[in-house]
């Protein structure tokens, strides 16, 4: 049972299995949206199972993808790949279980949804070799995780609109900028090591402005749902606290101080999802 219970901590850790709730809300905002309301228990039972299997297939396939740039890189040196502490043959089957989950998931949703899978796993699978040959890196990272709310809104109502559209983009626009705080901090080994970030290729201190920028279209796109979707006063009062919470991480990253970039791109954004979520879906289940 130990031996269990360990093999479960540390996929855990490989998948960063605590930053789910990043595009988790998002998506279930999405199918709520869609559904105006709850949908059917097997509905969310398999957007559900979609969201797990893109996620922790795509995480456990980066890590074997940059096992060895991780290696090189002090700040990941010690990541369970790169120590040995898990095999990589046992990684990729578990990755290819989670990508089965998801192609389940996908069929027994809709039609829609399964013949857009393939771009899914394209996705899923090309992002992690995106940092070899293009700063934009990370906004494929974000495009990869908007399919979370796009594909929640497709699996409930079959079709594609523009309110899950842009719940896509402030979602993409969102994990774009906080993965470029976090890819500063490696922006002199990327350099050296010919990999391809924002930071790296545009300095640390234009690469924060730009995630800025990022993060203010992120919020106006969020302030639009209030009026295309006519939230009420819950959603605002989300939308205000998340606009402080982002403000706050900025506050706390310069080009010459990233000591805080870590608690800045994850720590913070995970009090913006855990905000996003309470709100957005306490409007929709409490006031409508």
């Amino acid at each position: 049972m130990n031996m269990v219970l360990q093999k479960i901590k540390d996929y855990g850790k490989l998948v960063m299995f605590s930053h789910t709730i990043f595009s988790f809300s998002f998506a279930l905002f999405s199918m709520l949206l869609a559904a105006n309301g709850l949908p059917g228990a097997k509905t969310i039972f398999w957007i559900i199972m979609a969201f797990i299997g893109a996620r922790t297939g795509a995480n456990a396939l980066n890590r074997v993808i940059d096992m060895n740039i991780d290696a090189k890189n002090p700040r990941t040196a010690d990541r369970q790949l790169p120590q040995g502490l898990m095999n990589k043959a046992e990684v990729i089957i578990f990755v290819v279980l989670c990508f089965m989950l998801l192609s389940v998931a996908a069929y027994m949703l809709n039609p829609l949804c399964f013949k857009l899978l393939p771009l899914a796993l394209i996705l899923l699978i090309g992002y992690s070799y995106t940092k070899r040959f293009t700063w934009a890196c990370h906004i494929i990272l974000g495009i990869t995780c908007a399919a979370a709310p796009v594909g929640a809104w497709i699996a409930v109502a079959g079709n594609i609109s523009w309110t899950c559209l842009i719940l896509g983009a402030a979602d993409a626009l969102w994990v774009s900028g906080f993965d470029i705080i976090y890819g500063a901090q490696d922006a002199e080994f990327d350099r050296k090591n010919g990999l391809y970030s924002i930071p790296a290729y545009f300095g640390v201190g234009n690469a924060l402005k730009i995630s800025a920028l990022f993060h203010f279209i992120s919020a106006i796109l969020l302030i639009s749902i209030y009026f295309i979707e006519k939230m009420s006063w819950l959603y605002a009062i989300g939308l205000v606290i998340i606009c402080i919470l982002l403000i706050a991480e900025h506050k706390m990253v310069s080009s010459d101080n990233l000591k805080n970039a870590k608690i800045a791109s994850y720590n913070i954004n995970e009090l913006v999802s855990v905000a996003f979520l309470i709100f957005s879906v306490s409007d929709i289940l409490i006031l409508r």
